[in-house]
């Protein structure tokens, strides 16, 4: 006699551009209805298959940090707290919708969680010796001279600059596995988690920023997940992007994905570390998945028939 068949695992990882769009204020009514359609897809999938969702939090660190630098009469918060509350807040978001899409469905049963997630970087990571992502606002250059923190001219002005380590581990890898065994919704690891640095046996936070898709690729490898879905503002994966004659990738093997990163095809701030999560999943055992999509096609990246395919090649 047969034994139950395993539900596949699927981790969706949504781009900052599930909340707020290009040209938009990016007020609570723009980012509550933006997550609608990605959301409702997520709930398909959640019919005989076990869900993560990640999410970026660039726009809504970046605010928090602009609301800081506007008022002096309260203390200023450190990044990790902010990497924190921009969690609690975007979990919400997204839990509140997944609730709304389910109860719809007549799904109002499944059951669903937010975590608030820390990941370990390692303090020698050399992304500490050459902080080089920017966020939040941009100042005058006679008042960037003046900031505390390190500070780099950038397509929208001079802004500050954190560290971008890599993720080692994800601290709550044991709870969220129990979680999905339970049939749960995760969304967890918001921004990339919040960083911290081992002490001993504690942990302590730091300024630094996490890539999304890479911790995504690490949570995934360490629960064991089936289909690794990152979902972005492009169809896919392209050549030659934003130029004549650009091309759409519908498979790109990792061989190919690593010579065409050398050659610069997919820049660090956009496409780079998406193709680098991907690739880093998919050296994993097992047989796995992972697709680059648009937030509009996540159902059907994970059917085969929308976005990029990363293969062993």
């Amino acid at each position: 006699m047969k034994g139950p068949t395993k539900k596949q695992v699927v981790l969706v990882a949504l781009g900052g551009n599930a909340l707020i769009r290009k040209g938009q204020a990016g007020t609570i009514e723009e980012q509550f209805e933006n997550l609608k359609l990605p959301i409702q897809q997520i709930a398909r999938l959640t019919a005989g298959r076990r869900v993560i969702i990640t999410h970026g939090n660039g726009p809504q660190v970046g605010n928090l940090l602009l609301q800081q630098e506007c008022c002096d009469t309260v203390p200023r918060l450190p990044l990790e707290i902010l990497v924190a509350q921009t969690q609690g807040q975007i979990g919400y978001m997204i839990e509140s919708t997944l609730d709304t899409a389910l109860m719809e469905m007549g799904m109002d049963a499944k059951p669903l969680v937010s975590l608030i997630s820390y990941v370990v970087v390692d303090e020698n990571d050399p992304a500490f010796r050459n902080p080089s992502k920017p966020i939040g606002p941009s100042f005058p250059d006679e008042k960037a001279a003046t900031l505390p923190y390190p500070t780099m001219k950038t397509a929208k002005g001079t802004r500050r600059v954190v560290a971008s380590p890599k993720p080692v581990t994800i601290v709550e890898k044991r709870e969220i596995r129990r979680l999905l065994e339970m049939d749960f919704i995760v969304v967890c690891c918001g921004g990339g988690g919040i960083p911290v640095v081992r002490e001993g046996r504690t942990f302590c936070g730091v300024d630094a920023i996490i890539d999304k898709d890479l911790a995504s690729a690490r949570l995934a490898e360490e629960v064991g997940v089936d289909v690794f879905v990152i979902a972005t503002d492009e169809e896919g994966v392209y050549l030659d992007y934003g130029r004549p004659g650009q091309k759409l990738l519908r498979v790109l093997s990792i061989p190919d994905a690593a010579r065409h990163l050398a050659e610069g095809q997919f820049p660090p701030g956009s496409m780079g570390p998406k193709v680098e999560a991907a690739i880093q999943f998919m050296k994993g055992p097992g047989r796995r998945r992972a697709v680059i999509t648009s937030i509009d096609a996540i159902q059907e990246a994970v059917e085969g028939t929308a976005g990029t395919e990363i293969i062993r090649g």
